[in-house]
């Protein structure tokens, strides 16, 4: 099985900076996309960043310019660093891995537990 350990969430004042940190283990071949996703209460679960295997990146446009993924790959982790931040970023954020090739086939759709992100202004 694969399992996700999330950390970085926290309080933090508009304008500061948190750095979200996600490591997978088990035993994984390889893993495909990777991303965040948050979900404000009320809200439903929405994309925030994603990056391919290649490195290829996207963002929610209310992210863009302020926030960046990264991944590494030889840790079979993914980051988010959250700059400028916002009351509005204010969200669960959970990290998911939308590929994992393991060791008899592949693993779609992996969730973390979610780290608390607080803005306050």
């Amino acid at each position: 099985q694969v399992q996700l350990v999330e950390s970085g969430g926290g309080l933090v004042q508009a304008g500061g900076s948190l750095r979200l940190s996600c490591a997978a283990s088990g035993n994984i071949f390889s893993i495909n996309g990777m991303g965040w996703y948050r979900q404000a209460p009320g809200n439903q679960r929405d994309l925030v960043a994603s990056i391919t295997s290649s490195g290829s990146t996207n963002y929610a446009d209310s992210v863009k310019g302020r926030f960046a993924i990264s991944r590494d790959n030889a840790k079979n982790t993914v980051y988010l660093q959250m700059n400028s931040l916002k009351p509005d970023d204010t969200a669960v954020y959970y990290c998911n891995l939308r590929r994992v090739l393991v060791p008899g086939g592949t693993i779609y759709n992996v969730w973390g537990q979610g780290t608390q992100v607080t803005v306050s202004s």
